[in-house]
């Protein structure tokens, strides 16, 4: 994908994916404190006709803990962002955003031990969509 973040493909209805996807965090200790509707919000706005697309800003309360403990101005960089979005094939596509690159800009060695730990938590998300 990209070196900020890593995806998947996933079948199904796009609404049930984003559910799998919310479900899949909760599990994960991750809750979604926003969920931006792309696809709405351009048609509400500039009258734009695209694919579903959300954005999903998913927070683990207690690593985000840590990582503010750490860094006070960190919420500049969270929280971990996934998007689900439907491809021109209609497949849809789970990206997340890599928190080890993101957390690396800050170059503390706590932050990349922080990083990696939500990267992993992150990729089992991802391995689990694949799964079910």
């Amino acid at each position: 994908m990209s070196n900020y973040g890593f995806e998947v493909q996933v079948d199904g209805d796009f609404d049930d994916i984003v559910e799998r996807v919310t479900e899949a965090l909760k599990a994960e200790g991750f809750g979604v404190l926003s969920d931006i509707d792309v696809q709405a919000t351009l048609k509400k706005r500039l009258d734009i006709d695209r694919r579903p697309y959300r954005i999903l800003g998913a927070c683990n309360p207690s690593l985000a803990h840590r990582a503010l403990e750490a860094e006070p101005d960190i919420g500049l960089l969270l929280p971990c962002n996934v998007v689900v979005r439907e491809n021109d094939d209609a497949r849809v596509v789970v990206g997340f955003m890599d928190p080890e690159a993101v957390l690396g800009i800050v170059q503390r060695e706590e932050l990349a031990e922080l990083g990696a730990e939500v990267k992993s938590r992150l990729q089992k998300i991802r391995d689990a969509l694949t799964q079910g």
